[in-house]
């Protein structure tokens, strides 16, 4: 019971911070203009508070088990999103096109690290979280990395950065290569960084796209089970005793996808999957909350623009495959 108690006052800031954010999200200024996600705006949130104020001791043992457990769980949940047939209904071309683009983002990614002369573990980080989902991504494989802090910080802060920028320019890149809604779609669910900001760039150019970007997207966060398995058994050949084979939380990704493509959660009461859905979005913000507040810009902008500059040469290496192969298959 001490213990939990502990965890209270850090854990209430955290909540505090998501219930602001998702209601900011709601605000047409930032979900019509900006496009600003509620898990955007509670790390922005968060990072500014973490600029003028030192976290007080009180809020630590809260904030850490925010940016944890709660944030590996919703991670976790992302797999109730994930329907097999959801995935069919986009056709073979589009899943080559998603599979192929995000395998060479992630090879290609730890390739300009390493030729950038990043410490290892932030370049691992930011390819993950360039190729696959963004934060939750870099959450993911910052459980078996086990990298510094400043680490994950930064990759997410580079990571959203760069898909802000994505959400302004794709449409109107979009519209400049005369693509069709389909194509858009693929395009933007292949290459952006977040699902927010996937579903706003789709929408921005029509309902069609915003609804094939966010199917493709879920595609790519497919990939995330796969790759963060084999960054386990890396992490554990390497001599990490520490780092499981197969994380619990990537156990219950292929679970939860599991239950969701059955059709076993009812879709309407209590019990009902809008309820989990919705759940699994307040854990993602509070943890993002952690996140945030164990962010300090000030170390951030000491590491320079090397970590932005390698994001950004990932993203346009992403970005221009996934564009090419689109073309050449010809999808429709």
């Amino acid at each position: 019971m001490s213990s939990l108690l502990r965890l209270l006052p850090g854990l209430g800031l955290a909540t505090l911070l998501a219930s602001a954010a998702l209601h900011l999200a709601t605000l047409p200024f930032f979900h019509d203009q900006l496009h600003f996600g509620a898990l955007l705006l509670v790390i922005l949130i968060g990072m500014l508070l973490r600029l003028f104020m030192e976290l007080p001791a009180w809020a630590i043992p809260g904030i850490e088990t925010a940016k944890k457990p709660i944030l590996r769980w919703a991670v976790a949940g992302l797999g109730l999103r994930l329907t097999l047939g959801e995935i069919l209904d986009i056709g073979a071309p589009a899943l080559f096109v998603v599979s192929l683009s995000t395998l060479l983002a992630l090879v290609g990614g730890w390739a300009i690290a390493r030729r950038f002369g990043l410490a290892r573990d932030l370049g691992i980080l930011l390819g993950v979280g360039g190729a696959i989902c963004g934060a939750s991504a870099i959450v993911a494989a910052d459980t078996v990395v086990q990298g510094r802090k400043q680490d994950s910080a930064m990759a997410i802060g580079v990571i959203t950065l760069l898909g802000t920028l994505g959400i302004l320019i794709y449409p109107e890149l979009g519209f400049l290569f005369e693509l069709t809604d389909f194509q858009f779609g693929v395009w933007a669910g292949a290459s952006l960084h977040e699902t927010a900001q996937v579903v706003a760039a789709g929408d921005s150019f029509s309902p069609e796209a915003k609804d094939v970007a966010t199917v493709v997207k879920l595609v790519r966060i497919a990939w995330l089970a796969p790759i963060i398995f084999w960054l386990s058994r890396k992490a554990t050949t390497e001599g990490k005793a520490s780092v499981p084979l197969v994380p619990w939380f990537l156990v219950m990704f292929l679970i939860f996808a599991a239950v969701r493509s059955l059709d076993l959660l009812p879709h309407q009461g209590p019990l009902g999957l809008p309820h989990w859905l919705t759940a699994d979005k307040w854990l993602m913000c509070i943890g993002m909350a952690g996140v945030g507040l164990q962010t300090n810009l000030k170390d951030l902008v000491k590491t320079g623009l090397r970590p932005v500059m390698v994001g950004g040469l990932q993203w346009l290496l992403l970005s221009t495959v996934s564009l090419l192969l689109i073309h050449l298959l010809s999808t429709p």
